[in-house]
């Protein structure tokens, strides 16, 4: 089986290096992610640097990634090996299939004529959500001038505004109730809530209610003026703190960039109403960070705490890890990815909770993994627990 996939990479390859690859797809499914259905694949230049992008198809949404050549390869061979029972190949010279059975893998190839790669510039205008840019919310937001075009000091927010309304959604559009009941917790000025309510009622039909809670009075009071002047009569902004705000009825709850054990107070909301989905992007992680320089961690980690910048980015990965946990303790299907580049912010990973009654039944794995990371990092007790009734 090995020799037959080398065989398969090596013709991949060899068609991204010659400019001939016409496109990758993988099909047959059959790992542990949730709702992946396949991937395409295809080669790009990006600010003169050739990679593969991988466009993974899921239920409801795509998400692209970009690779440069050993990383993209190393992730294909894993994918024939141990994930995708199938793979189509086109070149502009020969097609390939490979087809997987068990540690049986058949390759066919048959020679083509006439046929040319497409482009790989990947520097074109981008596909956006939203389109039109002379609304009134987004001359409000700072985004736009009077003649309703983007102002350049604001070309990376509105790129940001777009990615979040592109992933957040089909996130939406998947809730089965007829007219989802969105809060938005720490909504500030509502980026995020003029933009999706605008995507969602204007270019894909489809009824929501947005509520943006912000503690703010003035962000409030600003909020729902440019809502009614933006026709929005289904967004509107509450005052108070996340705790403090009764969001029973809530189909989603989103918290971006709430900060420290915010994030949790945030999911906990969505946890307590019953949310199909909750979607938090964390900022800042001193609760569990503290709770590492104070406890005992193993032995084998001090490498990785002993320098400051190496205790941040663990206490953030060890602060959503448990995060993931707790949702998944309660019946969610949890995932944690990217959002936004960093090159616009750095508070960029985003996790993702919907709800799903098949997660969570074995409770006692699932605490056991929980108290196995507090003891591997010395940490006593996340925020959440308390929350929570844990």
């Amino acid at each position: 089986m090995t020799d037959r996939i080398e065989e398969f990479l090596s013709a991949v390859k060899s068609a991204f290096a010659g400019n001939t690859l016409v496109k990758l797809k993988l099909a047959g499914y059959h790992g542990g992610e949730a709702d992946l259905k396949s991937i395409d694949v295809k080669k790009i230049v990006a600010k003169g640097v050739e990679k593969f992008s991988f466009t993974f198809h899921y239920k409801t949404r795509d998400i692209i990634k970009n690779q440069i050549q050993p990383e993209a390869l190393g992730n294909l061979r894993v994918a024939l090996k141990d994930e995708f029972r199938s793979a189509q190949l086109a070149t502009t010279e020969f097609d390939m299939s490979f087809e997987r059975n068990g540690d049986k893998v058949r390759l066919k190839r048959s020679e083509v004529a006439g046929r040319e790669a497409p482009s790989t510039d990947h520097n074109r205008a981008k596909n956006r959500p939203l389109t039109e840019t002379n609304k009134p919310y987004l001359h409000a937001l700072g985004i736009t001038g009077k003649d309703g075009v983007v102002r350049n000091d604001a070309q990376d927010k509105f790129r940001q505004i777009n990615k979040m309304v592109e992933i957040f959604a089909p996130l939406i559009q998947a809730i089965k109730a007829e007219k989802p009941r969105i809060v938005d917790m720490g909504a500030g000025k509502g980026y995020l809530d003029f933009a999706l309510y605008d995507y969602l009622a204007n270019v894909a039909k489809r009824p929501a209610e947005i509520v943006g809670v912000e503690m703010r009075d003035k962000l409030v009071e600003d909020g729902n003026a440019t809502a009614a002047q933006s026709g929005f009569d289904g967004l509107s902004f509450q005052p108070g703190t996340i705790l403090d705000h009764d969001a029973t009825g809530a189909d989603a709850v989103i918290a971006l960039h709430a900060c420290d054990t915010a994030t949790d107070d945030a999911i906990f909301k969505g946890i307590a109403a019953g949310a199909s989905l909750i979607a938090v992007a964390p900022c800042c992680h001193k609760q569990i960070r503290r709770q590492m320089e104070a406890g005992k961690p193993k032995d084998t980690l001090s490498n990785l705490l002993r320098h400051g910048i190496f205790m941040e980015r663990q206490a953030e990965m060890v602060t959503d890890a448990l995060r993931a946990l707790y949702l998944e303790l309660n019946g969610y299907r949890t995932k944690v990815f990217e959002f936004v580049s960093d090159a616009h912010t750095p508070k960029n990973n985003l996790i993702v909770a919907e709800k799903d009654g098949r997660v969570g039944r074995d409770r006692d794995a699932i605490l056991k993994q929980i108290a196995d990371t507090k003891a591997m990092f010395g940490i006593d007790r996340h925020y959440l627990e308390g929350l929570l009734g844990l």
